[in-house]
C-alpha cells in the first residue's frame, strides 16, 4: 500500500488559505445553509479537499472562491439529502433587511462578527465564538488561549450557538440605529484579543503572538469593512501602534524592558507611520471616541525620539479626555502614571493612593507596581519593598514576576 507524500506547496498553500480565506468561506456558507455548525463541517471538508485535489489539479488562482464553492456544494447536497430541517435552523430565519444606507456593507464576514458579538451573548461566548468561528481556531486552541480545558470550551461554544437559536439572532448587520451599540460589543472583544495577547495574563511567554496577530487580523477586516467608522479606525491604530513596539519589549535573554530601557531602533517604525496616519483620521470625529484616544496616547509614546523626551503633559491630558469617553479604573490608574511622570513621582503616588479602594483594583498586580515604583524614586525603600512583593503575589506571567522580582533585589 503506497503511501501518500504530502505536497509542501500545497499544504502551504491551503494553510494560507486557512489564515486568510477561512472567516469569508464559512461566512458565505452559513448564509446558504443557515446553520453554523453545518456550515463549519462543510467547510472542513473543503479544505480537506484541497489536500487531495490541488495536488493532482494545480492550486487555483483564487483559493478562497474555490474553497467558497466546494463549502457551498457541500451545504447544498447536505439540504437535498434533508439533513437539516427548517426546525432546527438556528440561524437567519428573519429575512434580510434591505441596506437602509448607501454606507452599509452587504459582506458575510460581518454579518458573522455581529451574530458571535451579539450584546445578548456572555464576553466570555463572544470572544470563544469570535476565536472559533472568525478565525478558524479548533476548539483545543481556543481553550489554550484561555487556560480552560478543553471541554470546558467546548460547552462554552456549544452554549453560545444555542443562545443564538433560541434568541433567534439574525444574521445580519443591525440598522444603522442600532450599529453604534453592537460596533461596541465588536470592537470590544478585538481589543480584549489583543490586550490578552500583548501581555499574557499567566503563562512563561511575555507575549502570546498567536492572539495579539488574531485581533490585528480582525481589526484589519473590519476597517475594511467599515472603514469610515472612527472607532474601527481607531482600535486598528491602536493594535498598530502598541504592537510596534513587540520585538523591543524583552531582552535577548527574555527579561522584560520597560518603555525606558527599550532601543527604539528595534520598533517597527512602517507599523508606526501606518497607525499614526490612522489616529489622525480617528481624531477628526468630534468628540474622539475611547480607541481613537488610546492610539493617540500609544502614537505619543512612538513619535517620542527617547523616553526623556517623551510629551507627559500630552499624554496626561489625553488620559483625562479618555477618563471622561470611558471612566474604567484601568484607565483612572494609567492616568495616575501618567499625572506621576508629568508632575513628579509624588504628585503620582497621591494619585493612585485615591485609587485604592477601587475593588477592580485590588487584585491588579499592575497597582502595586506603579506605587512601589514611585515610592522607590522618592526613596521610600521600606515602602517601596512591601510594594514590590505585593505585586509580585499578584502577577501571573512569569516574565513579569521575573522582573518585579529583579526590582525587589535591588532595594537589598
Amino acid at each position: 500500500m503506497s503511501t501518500i507524500v504530502p505536497d509542501p506547496a500545497v499544504t502551504a498553500a491551503v494553510a494560507q488559505a486557512h489564515r486568510e480565506e477561512w472567516a469569508f468561506v464559512l461566512a458565505a456558507t452559513v448564509r446558504l445553509v443557515r446553520d453554523i455548525d453545518l456550515a463549519e463541517e462543510c467547510v472542513q471538508d473543503a479544505y480537506a479537499q484541497a489536500l487531495t485535489t490541488w495536488p493532482r489539479d494545480g492550486i487555483p488562482r483564487r483559493p478562497g472562491a474555490w474553497l467558497t464553492t466546494a463549502a457551498r456544494h457541500r451545504g447544498l447536497d447536505a439540504l437535498r439529502r434533508g439533513a437539516t430541517q427548517r426546525a432546527k435552523l438556528p440561524l437567519l430565519i428573519d429575512p434580510e433587511p434591505e441596506p437602509t444606507a448607501r454606507d452599509e456593507v452587504p459582506d458575510d464576514r460581518l454579518r458573522l462578527i455581529f451574530t458571535c458579538c451579539h450584546p445578548a451573548l456572555s464576553v466570555e461566548a463572544r470572544v470563544a465564538l469570535t476565536l472559533r468561528l472568525l478565525c478558524g481556531l479548533t476548539t483545543v486552541e481556543v481553550a489554550r488561549a484561555f487556560l480552560v480545558s478543553e471541554s470546558t470550551m467546548a460547552a462554552r461554544i456549544t452554549r453560545a450557538k444555542k443562545k443564538i437559536a433560541a434568541a433567534r439572532i439574525p444574521y445580519r448587520v443591525p440598522p444603522l440605529a442600532e450599529l453604534p451599540d453592537r460596533l461596541d460589543a465588536v470592537l470590544a472583544v478585538v481589543h480584549l484579543l489583543f490586550t490578552t495577547g500583548h501581555t499574557a495574563p499567566t503563562g512563561e511567554a511575555l507575549i502570546r503572538r498567536d492572539l495579539v496577530e488574531r485581533a490585528m487580523d480582525l481589526a484589519r477586516m473590519l476597517h475594511t469593512l467599515l472603514p469610515r467608522d472612527s472607532n474601527v479606525t481607531g482600535l486598528l491604530a491602536l493594535i498598530l501602534l502598541t504592537d510596534a513596539r513587540r520585538d523591543a519589549r524583552t531582552a535577548p535573554d527574555g527579561s522584560l524592558l520597560l518603555l525606558a530601557d527599550q532601543d527604539r531602533a528595534d520598533w517597527d517604525h512602517s507599523a508606526i507611520a501606518e497607525g499614526t496616519a490612522l489616529v489622525r483620521e480617528a481624531l477628526h470625529h468630534r468628540p474622539p471616541g475611547r480607541y481613537a484616544l488610546m492610539a493617540a496616547i500609544a502614537a505619543v509614546h512612538d513619535e517620542a525620539p527617547t523616553w526623556s523626551q517623551t510629551d507627559w503633559a500630552e499624554i496626561a491630558g489625553l488620559y483625562d479626555l479618555l477618563v471622561q469617553v470611558w471612566p474604567s479604573p484601568i484607565v483612572a490608574l494609567n492616568r495616575a502614571v501618567a499625572v506621576g511622570e508629568a508632575h513628579g513621582p509624588g504628585r503620582g503616588l497621591t494619585e493612585l493612593d485615591a485609587l485604592a479602594g477601587e475593588p477592580t483594583l485590588a487584585t491588579y498586580h499592575y497597582l502595586a507596581a506603579a506605587r512601589a515604583d514611585f515610592l522607590r524614586r522618592l526613596g521610600r525603600t521600606d515602602e517601596a519593598r512591601l510594594a514590590y512583593q505585593e505585586a509580585l503575589l499578584l502577577a501571573g506571567n512569569a516574565v513579569e514576576r521575573e522582573f518585579l522580582a529583579g526590582r525587589l533585589d535591588q532595594l537589598g
